[in-house]
């Protein structure tokens, strides 16, 4: 058995320390084998395109060799700044979609780096499967592919042969993920280590910053949040919302659902697992304190809701994140 030979899919605007990012470990992840006695090949790294020339984000000018069979395929992602007209992008990259494509029929493994899940969607390969990409674009994602299950809390998800992965620092925890399958725990785990690479993460959630997040053309729900940002502690009424509101609880249900996919009452959890992060990071409240200031006088249940949301309890993620 040889080495196995991972491509990197190089595209006109393409993020370049994710073209790289990926190789660079495994070529870490050989040192660390050989030092460990393995007798196992490595890996066969290359990028890949389907034109002669690529530059990449920033201007960067990759070398690049043609697609050629590989058994693993990186997709990385690229710059997607509001004003980009997504349409065009992807459109502008079509040689590079039916390479995607071509390779999965092909049964090559395909994987994409954060937004490059869009050029995977755009080949196809989504539809029917769970994936996830970088929080900040999901919600755009998963409107634009209604036929994706779309789990935007992973970092890391595979589905019949497609991996598809969160933004820009979990192309580590993919490249972790393909150690150990390769090389195992042991070799994974020092891979990590000699990196300074978190091997422990499971989950995007505790990254989230839901005021980052676009919401264009949503008024009516727009208002809704704020009136609820500005009463974090205010105890949960939905009548006395939709009264605020002029319209039925029926009609505050119906109209904010329809624009988040999701009720008021979510929304506040939402918002004051927000606020309680905030104050976790930049206080020294205790954890009661920080629960009443949100709203949740059982501090039992605040934690249990901050897990829910973060996949932390309150002091370990006070314990990671502290300013």
């Amino acid at each position: 058995m040889g080495a196995l030979r991972v491509g990197v899919l190089a595209y006109p605007g393409c993020f370049a320390s994710e073209v790289y990012g990926v190789p660079d470990l495994l070529a870490m992840a050989t040192h660390v084998a050989a030092a460990q006695g393995a007798l196992q090949p490595g890996y066969e790294t290359s990028v890949v395109s389907p034109r002669r020339r690529v530059v990449a984000s920033g201007g960067s000018v990759l070398d690049v060799s043609a697609v050629r069979p590989v058994d693993v395929l990186i997709v990385p992602g690229f710059e997607l700044p509001p004003a980009l007209d997504l349409d065009e992008a992807l459109a502008g990259l079509g040689p590079e979609i039916a390479a995607i494509r071509s390779q999965a029929d092909s049964g090559t493994a395909v994987v994409s780096i954060c937004v490059g899940a869009y050029l995977v969607a755009e080949a196809g390969l989504l539809d029917g499967r769970e994936a996830t990409t970088s929080w900040l674009y999901a919600d755009r994602f998963a409107r634009r592919y209604t036929e994706v299950r779309l789990r935007p809390e992973a970092l890391v998800v595979t589905d019949r042969g497609v991996t598809t992965t969160a933004a820009f620092s979990a192309m580590y925890d993919f490249a972790l993920q393909l150690i150990r399958e390769h090389d195992g725990p042991r070799v994974a785990r020092g891979t990590a280590r000699v990196a300074l690479v978190d091997d422990a993460r499971s989950t995007q959630a505790p990254y989230v910053d839901a005021a980052l997040i676009p919401a264009v053309g949503r008024d009516f729900s727009l208002n809704v949040k704020r009136r609820l940002d500005q009463n974090l502690a205010a105890r949960y009424d939905l009548p006395a919302l939709a009264r605020e509101f002029h319209v039925s609880t029926r009609t505050m249900l119906r109209r904010f659902g329809h624009e988040t996919g999701g009720t008021p009452l979510a929304y506040l959890h939402t918002a004051r697992v927000r606020r309680a992060r905030h104050l976790l990071e930049t206080t020294d409240r205790t954890l009661a304190a920080v629960a009443a200031e949100v709203g949740y006088r059982d501090p039992g249940a605040f934690s249990g809701i901050f897990v829910r949301h973060t996949g932390q309890r309150p002091r370990e993620y006070r314990a990671k994140f502290r300013r």
